[in-house]
């Protein structure tokens, strides 16, 4: 295949926000020319704006938008695209999909539809890794279809259990059962909120091992048999199952331990013929925390992608593009040793100030972060309207240093620069863990946020600087709406500067 023109004639980007923002640019570097897609509510979003075509799906809810096969491949036929990105959520995880995109001519940017029956199902993965003597955790094979099978499969494993859906990803679907008694609203809530969000409802039963990390091993392969297995993330900072930051490479993996996840890993991928970017998550646990046992496969790009990609020098979208064009990636592990520490916080629309709450409304301003190894991955901007539809990621704040402390001083450096004014973000828990001297010493591991972390008191009032700085911003914008109404308003800016939120969210300091 000649590379002096694109490797595609055009690609459809089936997602939303920061995602199908990150690979409108990754397809724009290798000269791809790129379509949107966006519900009603997104249509001012920036990769609406970046992209070289964008077409409404329809309505905010995704069921009738981003979940919508028929429509998708309509605007694929009209836009005349002859390949398709999922991003990550969504259908990027649904082998039906891939086989509708087959069979409209459409080559999917991901793995085949048989790989991803067997590994994007976790059900299936479980089975596959059990057959192939991989060590999983504890729990059913078999997806539960009534309460007494649930029931059984928690007895066997033994409580506390995890209640998880078969499809999908990022926390949802997800209930811990500490008892008998909790099962029912657990199988209930985890069913309605698998369906909702992966259109899947089925949901399965496993032991739920206290104490351990979560660690993933990042992986990509091309169509000439090629595995690739590029280091760990660590994971381990969850909250509900919902990752908050990642990490690569893992303080508690050395390089014995990481040659046995990346061997098991790239045996996975194997086993099914598996092709291009995935990621096999293991729960790593015991006294020594030398212990591994798989936990799924997810087939797609992972939210987390740019620490392995900072600390790997490697364009993994750019990898995915290039085998789902038939290329061979051109290179191995041992090609792309690990340089220094990467380290990302997912800025989510959250209230870490009353558990999370989500939170919604206006972006009134909004400023990022820059400097020696920041990296953003965002989609706010002044105007954006945060809702209830979709996720509540907004933004994901990347670092990179030479080591670890390093990483965590820009950490804190880009975090106390980073300015959301409208919303509560989750930037206070982000500063407030990194000076928890627990997580400086990398003594973390799946249950310390809910189960040990203390989330300090707010601060009483933010700046009197910031809050002028927000206020203008937001008079600024109501300018630019209504001339009129603002001219001279900013003489009075103190009295409505208390009607905004910290730039960062309630709590948010120096």
């Amino acid at each position: 295949m000649s590379q002096d023109r694109p490797l595609f004639r055009k690609l459809l980007v089936a997602n939303r926000g920061e995602i199908a923002l990150r690979v409108v640019r990754g397809a724009r570097d290798l000269g791809i020319p790129t379509v949107a897609v966006y519900s009603d509510v997104d249509a001012d979003l920036p990769h609406v704006r970046l992209a070289d075509e964008a077409y409404c799906l329809g309505p905010a809810p995704a069921t009738e938008s981003y979940l919508n096969i028929e429509r998708l491949l309509d605007v694929a036929e009209r836009s005349g695209a002859d390949a398709v990105h999922p991003g990550y959520g969504f259908l990027s995880e649904n082998a039906d999909f891939v086989r509708a995109c087959a069979a409209a001519g459409l080559t999917f940017v991901g793995p085949p539809a048989e790989a991803m029956d067997q590994m994007g199902d976790k059900i299936a993965s479980r089975r596959s890794m059990q057959a192939a003597g991989v060590p999983i955790v504890p729990g059913a094979i078999d997806p539960v279809t009534s309460l007494p099978e649930a029931a059984a499969a928690a007895d066997e494993a033994g409580y506390p259990v995890i209640v998880k859906a078969s499809a999908g990803g990022g926390g949802k679907g997800i209930r811990v059962v500490q008892s008998p008694d909790e099962l029912p609203r657990a199988i209930s809530n985890a069913q309605e909120e698998a369906g909702a969000a992966f259109g899947d409802g089925a949901v399965f039963v496993e032991k739920l091992l206290r104490g351990a990390r979560h660690i993933e091993v990042q992986v990509i392969a091309d169509a000439e048999g090629n595995v690739v297995t590029l280091g760990e993330r660590e994971c381990s900072l969850q909250r509900r199952r919902q990752k908050l930051i990642e990490e690569a490479p893992s303080a508690a993996v050395g390089p014995g331990l990481r040659a046995r996840l990346e061997e098991a890993a790239a045996t996975a991928v194997r086993a099914c013929g598996y092709r291009n970017a995935g990621t096999v998550e293991f729960l790593v646990y015991g006294e020594n925390e030398d212990q591994v046992a798989f936990l799924e496969v997810n087939a797609r790009l992972q939210v987390e992608h740019p620490v392995t990609e900072l600390v790997r020098g490697v364009d993994l979208v750019r990898d995915q593009l290039r085998v789902a064009a038939g290329l061979p990636l051109g290179y191995t592990g041992a090609d792309r040793p690990i340089q220094g520490w990467a380290m990302e916080c997912r800025i989510t629309a959250e209230d870490p100030y009353a558990g999370f709450l989500p939170a919604i409304g206006p972006i009134h301003a909004y400023r990022e972060p820059a400097g020696p190894g920041v990296r953003v991955d965002g989609m706010l901007h002044p105007g954006m309207e945060v809702s209830l539809h979709y996720d509540s990621l907004l933004a994901k704040l990347i670092t990179w240093g030479e080591d670890r402390d390093q990483c965590i001083r820009r950490m804190r450096r880009a975090l106390r620069e980073f300015s959301v004014a409208g919303v509560h973000t989750t930037i206070p828990f982000h500063l407030a863990m990194l000076d928890d001297p627990n997580f400086l010493r990398g003594a973390i591991h799946i249950d310390y946020v809910e189960e040990e972390f203390q989330m300090p008191a707010p601060d009483a009032e933010p700046s009197e600087r910031l809050a002028a700085l927000a206020a203008a911003a937001y008079f600024q914008t109501a300018g630019e709406r209504d001339p009129e109404h603002a001219n001279g308003a900013l003489g009075g800016w103190a009295g409505q500067a208390r009607t905004l939120r910290s730039p960062s969210g309630a709590g948010w300091r120096r």
